[in-house]
């Protein structure tokens, strides 16, 4: 065999072995980037599931959460007059005390995560329970209009730059309502806190 010929062997096993040593390299870097992602992806999870976790935060003499629907409703029954969206004075005491303990919650939270993409959306939720009336979805969202126009003539308030907050009427629909001859409680609302997550800051970054 020629020295031409040995010097060609040589070096393509010189470039195969560097290649094995390559994709060796390339391989573990890999892994570790997996796993390092794998390790955030957890962390990031139990932050969110930590965030989520923090509306339920509120005081158990006011609200109940319902696992089912992944909602909050009132512990006391507020009940309308049919095809009226007034809020009865003997209930007005207590939806102010509602209206102070989310405030303080909210508060808490602003506090808790300042200066990370984290805010909050509160939904009030109009009801209407399945009768003659002829305007159920307005009447419904006026119902909930009522509790905010409360909140606000009380100043209980909410920043806008950390807190949105809807006033929605789901008319006769929607889910976990009540049925039967139970059919007139759904002439009530709703209060829904749900947290708006952005990007979830991981420390190991």
């Amino acid at each position: 065999m020629s020295k031409k010929t040995n010097f060609f062997w040589a070096s393509y096993a010189d470039l195969m072995t560097s290649l094995f040593f390559i994709m060796l390299v390339l391989f573990v870097l890999a892994v570790a980037m997996m796993k390092r992602q794998s390790k955030a992806t957890k962390e990031e999870l139990k932050k969110i599931t930590e965030i989520q976790n923090s509306v339920k935060q509120l005081d158990p003499r006011y609200f109940s959460y319902q696992e089912e629907y992944k909602r909050f409703t009132l512990k006391r029954q507020i009940q309308f007059a049919p095809a009226k969206s007034e809020i009865k004075d003997e209930y007005k005491p207590y939806l102010l005390d509602v209206g102070k303990n989310i405030e303080s919650l909210i508060i808490r939270l602003k506090t808790e995560y300042q200066n990370k993409d984290i805010k909050y959306m509160i939904i009030i939720e109009g009801m209407a329970s399945k009768d003659n009336y002829k305007d159920n979805d307005a009447l419904s969202y006026f119902r909930a209009l009522s509790l905010l126009k409360l909140w606000e003539k009380n100043n209980i308030q909410f920043d806008p730059n950390f807190c949105e907050l809807q006033v929605a009427g789901s008319g006769t629909r929607g889910v976990g309502r009540h049925n039967g001859k139970s059919e007139m409680k759904n002439q009530q609302f709703l209060i829904q806190i749900i947290p708006k997550i952005g990007e979830i800051e991981n420390k190991n970054n």
